[in-house]
């Protein structure tokens, strides 16, 4: 049974266990905004996002998502997946994982988070 977004330590958080990729533009009680910069070659720290998201692209590059286990969760090349610069996504909350850019190019994104209401 996987873990719930509250059940996910504090030190995981994106912001927190992966600052050199993930930066806070802006935070309120409803709404937090990342800026997420991955060049090729590089992977990102085991992190979480707690909340559900839409992420807008500003620059793809193909990419492997593993767990914090290691275990591939989306290999952006295997499963067919390109999203365009300038087109959003909506992402669910992401449990542990790291993010691996094996493209050619800059995976630069900024991703608006919803958090719970009162």
């Amino acid at each position: 049974m996987s873990q719930s977004p509250t059940d996910w330590p504090a030190h995981l958080d994106a912001v927190i266990a992966a600052p050199q990729h993930h930066r806070l533009v802006m935070e309120n009680e409803r709404t937090r905004v990342l800026e997420t910069i991955i060049r090729p070659g590089e992977t990102t720290a085991v992190h979480t996002h707690c909340w559900p998201a839409v992420t807008h692209f500003l620059s793809w590059s193909d990419f492997i998502r593993r767990d914090g286990e290691g275990k591939v969760m989306l290999d952006s090349v295997a499963a067919g997946v390109r999203i365009d610069a300038g087109q959003a996504a909506w992402t669910t909350e992401l449990g542990p994982h790291t993010l691996e850019n094996v493209g050619l190019d800059v995976l630069h994104v900024i991703t608006v988070e919803f958090k719970p209401g009162p």
